[in-house]
């Protein structure tokens, strides 16, 4: 690599594509964690490898071969990522367990910025934030690895299958034979019922809607919760198996298992292009509040469709850079001396 300046200029060039990159392997492995880790596999690749680089391609779509040959191996064991919905019936509230699952079951959240590139385009923003919705990367999961790739590409990041075909060297053919089956396999999951339409930026409906989301369950005010959930909404605890469905199952889970968490806190987060909340459980041995979980919201006609509470917050709250413990404010500290 010669002198320290063109080494330099190449740490640019290649930090310039990490957080597009990040969101093409996030997309691809389902896994906030593992695609980091495929980024950062990607550019030391790339980096060893800079002077067999001749330039025939653009640095870009140079990156995006290694990248999906990283992720390519990383995906042989045939492992999915899924959400619990994917993995059993939903089970009554009377026979709610809850047994955990190993992380690498999951479909991990993300924070939209460690994958949404800035771009001018707002059509092209939009078609990024859809792309990493949970209902959109559930699907994707159920994809092989291959056809995953070029559906990512051809319709997430727009390349044409002649480009397509060089980066997997394959025929143009049999990247739109990948697309047309991958665009079945969608169109089947969404037709069972994968809702979740979020305006972007929100509209002053659903800005109303999570007003009164914080308030009601700040307040732990059943009622106002209720109102609030679709008829069908679905509520998920990953590392753990169960759903619920509906409100009066949600809500009685509230009021029983999860009655610890009245008396929360909620703070504003952006995850997988969906709005969300960091939630703190009040903290009664030191005060304040602890970490509880990332919670991602799924909206849909004025209503709350989905509640997608990751628990795991070792590892979510230090990935979303939210604090370990809140302060009780002045006023509560007061009501409680």
């Amino acid at each position: 690599m010669g002198d320290g300046t063109a080494t330099a200029d190449l740490d640019i060039a290649l930090e310039r594509h990490r957080t597009e990159l990040t969101g093409y392997c996030y997309r691809m492995l389902g896994s906030s964690f593992e695609a980091e880790d495929a980024v950062q596999d990607t550019l030391v690749r790339a980096w060893r490898s800079y002077d067999k680089f001749e330039g025939r391609s653009s640095l870009r779509s140079w990156l995006y071969r290694i990248a999906t040959n990283v992720c390519l191996d990383m995906l042989t064991a045939g492992s999915k990522r899924a959400r619990p919905m994917d993995l059993t019936e939903s089970t009554p509230l009377a026979q709610a367990a809850l047994s955990p699952r190993p992380d690498n079951t999951w479909l991990e959240p993300v924070p939209d910025a460690r994958v949404l590139p800035a771009v001018g385009d707002p059509a092209e923003a939009a078609v990024a934030k859809e792309s990493i919705r949970l209902a959109f990367m559930a699907a994707l999961q159920q994809l092989p690895p291959k056809q995953r790739a070029v559906l990512i590409l051809r319709e997430v990041l727009a390349w044409k299958a002649s480009e397509v075909a060089e980066l997997l060297d394959t025929t143009v053919a049999s990247v739109n034979s990948a697309l047309q089956r991958a665009r079945a396999t969608l169109a089947e999951r969404e037709a069972a019922g994968d809702r979740g339409a979020v305006s972007d930026p929100l509209d002053e409906e659903q800005q109303k809607l999570l007003e009164r989301y914080v308030k009601a369950f700040e307040g732990y005010d059943m009622t106002a919760l209720t109102a609030l959930l679709h008829e069908d909404a679905v509520m998920t605890m990953p590392p753990f198996d169960l759903w619920l469905r509906g409100p009066a199952d949600i809500t009685g889970f509230m009021t029983t298992l999860g009655a610890s968490c009245a008396g929360s806190r909620l703070l504003p987060v952006t995850a997988n292009g969906l709005p969300g909340f960091a939630h703190y459980k009040p903290d009664p041995d030191n005060g304040g509040f602890s970490p509880w979980a990332v919670q991602v919201l799924e909206l849909s006609d004025g209503r709350i469709t989905g509640f997608h509470c990751f628990l795991d917050t070792k590892r979510w709250f230090p990935l979303f850079d939210l604090p370990l413990h809140l302060e009780a404010e002045a006023d509560e500290v007061e009501k409680s001396g």
